[in-house]
């Protein structure tokens, strides 16, 4: 970035925060399929390119024509939305006929703080291996694939049958736990290891016991290391968004939450590789999305996968390629229960995906659309990305971040043996002392 250093973070939220004031009313951050930097090859080439841009759209059908257009839409409000554009976006959008409000250059939004206790990739696996070896009986890593640079995608199996351990297959009921689809979503990492760390913590608990016991459990902490590993690789964020993948001409890059097959490029994705969007050229084009895809497809015991992001605070279920609710009315009412219920703990939104924008090629799409898992995206906190650091919170919010979602990923695990038992009338029984939550309906949404 050109001017990596230039502004503190004060002066950065200050800064963004004064661009969207201006306009004079309340903005809703939203982070589901969306970036900053998009574009580049290396600092000051493509990346500097960048435009951080307000258009005005009043509608969720001009929010996603302009997700179409490749834009990657931050923030909205009710006659606009801001977002990240590289210049051929831009004329993509003007030649639509688009107003386009105002215009700033991307590189001033950069983000120059480092936050060690976060984990990068070689940490992230050490972390692991730590895990396994105080806990060897019950855990096993295995990597699931490589990425486009060559780096193992580890996946962490929890099972308490050492014939399923050895073999990675297992008959009991099983739930996925993913992370870092998105290179500068850093925290999304540390749940979903800080979430195996804790069960593995607290085993002899009579309750995370029974868990342990009937379900078979696996976390992908890190879907995209390399990405990941380029946002932090000179010592200060890049704001870097998809996958490493040469798409030549100095333009890097694959979105891998636009990349999965299920109505792949409806909608809501784009064909320009400079667009944070970019939905590869193929389905399933890029060796990470293979490497899930393929995991997935060797798991069909499966009933549950939840995929953590950031930000935004948002719990969100199928379908994001189209407007239309799930047709299957008692899936639809699964996943609408499921959602408030986890809601109740965390404080996040639920709601269906396109709800903010059509966004095709998801992985909670795939996962339900090819296979029927009860899938979910969690857009962690902050809330908006101004005044609460968007993708760079800092490492305080670690544990509130966790502790805000350990009882939704423990709610998604005692429902995986049959996720259409939280229709009925009666409490979920996996935990024997668990009560679903209670919130004064006065202070719900």
């Amino acid at each position: 970035m050109l001017l990596r250093n230039a502004l503190s973070r004060k002066t950065r939220t200050l800064f963004i925060t004064s661009i969207l004031l201006a306009a004079g009313s309340s903005v809703q951050a939203v982070s589901y399929a969306n970036a900053s930097d998009v574009g580049g090859a290396s600092p000051g080439v493509a990346s500097a390119e960048q435009a951080f841009v307000q258009i005005g759209a009043s509608t969720k059908e001009a929010r996603s024509r302009l997700a179409d257009l490749g834009v990657s839409i931050e923030s909205l409000r009710s006659d606009s939305v801001w977002g990240f554009a590289s210049p051929s976006v831009l004329a993509r959008v003007k030649a639509a006929h688009f107003k386009v409000l105002s215009h700033t250059p991307a590189h001033l939004l950069d983000f120059p703080s480092q936050d060690a206790r976060f984990h990068n990739y070689q940490e992230a696996l050490a972390a692991l291996q730590d895990l396994n070896a105080k806990n060897p009986d019950i855990t096993r890593i295995q990597s699931i694939g490589k990425s486009v640079e060559g780096r193992d995608l580890w996946a962490f199996h929890i099972n308490t049958t050492p014939e399923a351990l050895a073999s990675g297959v297992s008959g009991k009921p099983g739930a996925i736990f993913m992370g870092n689809h998105h290179a500068r979503e850093h925290l999304s990492l540390e749940v979903p290891l800080m979430l195996a760390e804790y069960l593995l913590t607290n085993r002899k608990d009579p309750k995370i016991a029974a868990l342990l016991d009937s379900r078979d459990i696996w976390v992908i902490p890190m879907v995209n290391p390399d990405g990941a590993e380029w946002d932090i690789a000179s010592g200060s964020y890049r704001s870097w968004r998809k996958n490493r993948r040469d798409n030549g001409s100095g333009v890097f890059g694959v979105d891998l939450n636009r990349n999965y097959g299920f109505k792949w490029g409806t909608g809501g994705s784009s064909s320009d590789a400079t667009s944070d969007v970019f939905k590869g050229k193929t389905a399933f084009s890029e060796p990470e999305t293979q490497a899930v895809r393929d995991f997935v497809d060797a798991h069909l015991n499966t009933k549950v996968l939840l995929t953590f992001h950031s930000y935004s605070e948002l719990i969100l279920y199928p379908w994001g390629h189209k407007y239309n609710p799930i047709e299957n009315t008692r899936d639809h009412d699964v996943f609408t229960k499921m959602a408030t219920t986890m809601a109740k703990w965390n404080g996040y939104t639920p709601e269906q995906s396109s709800s903010l924008y059509i966004a095709s090629g998801d992985t909670t799409d795939w996962a339900y659309g090819a296979h029927g898992i009860f899938a979910f995206t969690f857009e962690l906190s902050p809330s908006d990305g101004w005044s609460g650091g968007g993708f760079y919170p800092g490492a305080k919010v670690i544990d509130k971040v966790f502790q805000d979602n350990l009882n939704p990923c423990l709610y998604m695990l005692d429902v995986a043996d049959d996720p259409y038992r939280v229709l009925g009338t009666q409490p979920t029984g996996g935990l024997h002392s668990y009560v679903e939550p209670w919130v004064d309906p006065a202070l719900r949404w």
